[in-house]
């Protein structure tokens, strides 16, 4: 028994032997002295201060920058306000705290975290308060559901920050910029001031879950840069000794430092816990909100899991469908009989169905749709009745056949009475055409070129452009329909999405980017009479004289400048804080 005691004595003697050797290469490595530990412990004892007027500037500041540019979808302004960084130096102090079991320093690293926070999320509040929209951009979204994936980065960050801050500055630092974009402690801030004060000011169901996403990841943010910054430290043997007697002299002359002592000598408790020795209860300290913090990460993580799983399985199957579709797409002469405008997979349980819509001018039997859904179970090796499809079929036409006919008369048709008569075909066909959705005929011009080419512009609204292979299936059915080999199509596509204006600050006046979008959809009104455009102004609030200004300067650009009719405009007043202004093109017949 003895023996056994003495081999296990021997076993943690080496052990310890090793991590002591480890401890000192490690320092060696990254060039860290004893006067550099000193020197870096006093630093970062400093950063934990209360009293530095530059660092709540920095807090104010840094803030005021995140929240804009989470609310202006800017990447470029939330790096902005990540490069402050002005919350790196407390978090750094509490992971040494920690590592060299410094109460006093555990305290003050602490007051400043929590004060620190409560100005960032406060100024966020008061920003978004008095701001009069309120939209979730995707730079807000993406920062309420972290999960383990953002602890891994956090865990890497931290180390990473802690070895480049003891390290000796040498050269052009381009470690502590990068950290401090990987782990943005800012933004999450701005975003849980965001969530409050749109709870408060807007919608407290729409505010508070946005609050509490933001407040995971700044805390896994915090917790990990802690843990691993306390580890770096550990290897580093920042409380040796000799480190211990030099900061010690500091301290005695450090006035933050001597007013936290004072504060605490009333209470004799304190004065024996002034330093943690026990290292397993340092550790707890740190694990324990790691561990917990792990739990909501975990279940985030498992539903980005599941996520991911349901858009790769769409993926294969999307894939799988459009390869196999490729040879119905043409008929047995080889020409083009559909044209796929969208394909999608959506999931009930375990059966996945396929939704297509084609733009075609023959028909698909149902033994033709049983036969595709079996050749894309087999090539996924799933079960036939695993799979269904919805096909929503768009004809080009009637279907039916169409040559164009030539009436005779007794006397011959004179050249005008030909060209008329050709033309009135043309247009028949034309009118009787459709469009592959969600594009719409505006109207068409025909141009009969010298070398007797025939061509066709068409105009069309739509929000996106019609694909090559519609458009070539369009030539396909006309070339049939008027029996003109020679035929070329053209398309022109006007824009039906949904454009925002915006108006100068407290005032009618358009910004100049909203009066050049005005100007062309009022060039394509005049070019096209068919169409129409629809004007919503959002009302300002309790300043309708501002709201009807806003409309008039719209209807200047419209009507006095480019004489489109007011006949042809739809306006109207949205009330709402989070809606825009905005116009829209549309087509009434």
């Amino acid at each position: 028994m003895e023996q056994q005691n003495l081999q296990r004595f021997r076993f943690l003697i080496k052990i310890a032997r090793f991590w002591r050797r480890f401890r000192d290469k490690f320092a060696a490595a990254l060039d860290v002295s004893t006067d550099r530990k000193v020197e870096l412990y006093v630093e970062l004892s400093k950063s934990a201060g209360l009293r530095d007027v530059v660092y709540w500037l920095q807090i104010i500041f840094s803030a005021g920058i995140a929240t804009l540019g989470l609310i202006l979808n800017s990447s470029a302004v939330i790096i902005g306000a990540m490069l402050i960084s002005p919350l790196m130096g407390p978090i750094l102090s509490a992971g040494l705290s920690l590592a060299s079991g410094d109460l006093i320093l555990a305290i003050r690293s602490s007051t400043n975290l929590i004060l620190s926070t409560l100005a960032a999320i406060l100024f966020a509040v008061i920003l978004v308060a008095f701001l009069p929209f309120k939209d979730i951009t995707p730079e807000i979204d993406a920062r309420t559901a972290p999960n383990l994936l953002d602890l891994v980065i956090a865990l890497f960050s931290g180390a990473i920050g802690s070895v480049a801050t003891c390290r000796q500055v040498r050269g052009v630092v381009t470690s502590i910029p990068g950290v401090a974009i990987a782990v943005a402690l800012m933004p999450p801030l701005c975003v849980i001031g965001f969530g409050v004060g749109v709870a408060i000011s807007f919608d407290p169901d729409k505010g508070l879950p946005i609050a509490g996403g933001g407040a995971l990841l700044f805390l896994t943010n915090l917790v990990a840069i802690t843990f691993t910054a306390m580890l770096v430290f550990l290897g580093l043997r920042v409380d040796t000794a000799k480190v211990r007697e030099k900061v010690d002299l500091w301290k005695s002359t450090d006035r933050e430092n001597l007013f936290w002592r004072k504060l605490f000598s009333n209470f004799p408790s304190f004065e024996k816990a002034r330093e943690i020795r026990s290292f397993s209860l340092r550790l707890l300290m740190i694990l324990l909100p790691l561990l917990l913090i792990s739990i909501p990460l975990s279940r985030s993580y498992a539903i980005f899991q599941e996520q991911i799983a349901t858009k790769q399985a769409q993926n294969r199957i999307v894939s799988a469908a459009r390869e196999i579709w490729k040879p119905y797409a043409v008929d047995s002469e080889g020409n083009i009989r559909s044209y796929l405008d969208e394909l999608r997979v959506e999931f009930k349980g375990d059966k996945a169905t396929i939704v297509m819509r084609v733009f075609d001018n023959v028909g698909y039997t149902q033994a033709e749709r049983n036969e595709f859904v079996r050749r894309v179970a087999d090539k996924l090796g799933r079960a036939p009745d695993s799979l269904s499809l919805q096909l929503i079929e768009i004809p080009t036409s009637a279907r039916e056949q169409f040559s164009p006919v030539i009436e005779t008369t007794p006397t011959p048709l004179t050249v005008l009475q030909t060209q008329n008569l050709f033309l009135q075909e043309i247009g028949s066909a034309i009118e009787q055409m459709e469009l592959p959705q969600p594009a719409q005929m505006i109207d068409y011009s025909i141009n009969i070129r010298p070398d007797r080419i025939t061509n066709f512009q068409i105009n069309y609204l739509s929000p996106r452009d019609i694909e090559n292979d519609g458009k070539a299936l369009l030539l396909t059915e006309m070339r049939r329909r008027l029996s003109i080999p020679n035929l070329s199509l053209s398309f022109n596509r006007i824009s039906s999405e949904v454009e925002e204006i915006t108006f100068r600050r407290n005032g009618p006046e358009l910004e100049q980017e909203s009066q050049d979008l005005l100007r062309s959809a009022a060039a394509s009104l005049q070019a096209h009479p068919a169409l129409r455009l629809r004007v919503m102004i959002r009302a300002v609030d309790s300043n309708e004289e501002l709201t009807n200004e806003r409309m008039e300067a719209v209807k200047r650009i419209l009507v006095e400048e480019y004489k489109v009719s007011e006949e042809r405009l739809a306006t109207g007043i949205v009330e709402g804080d989070d809606l825009p202004d905005t116009f829209q093109i549309f087509l009434r017949r």
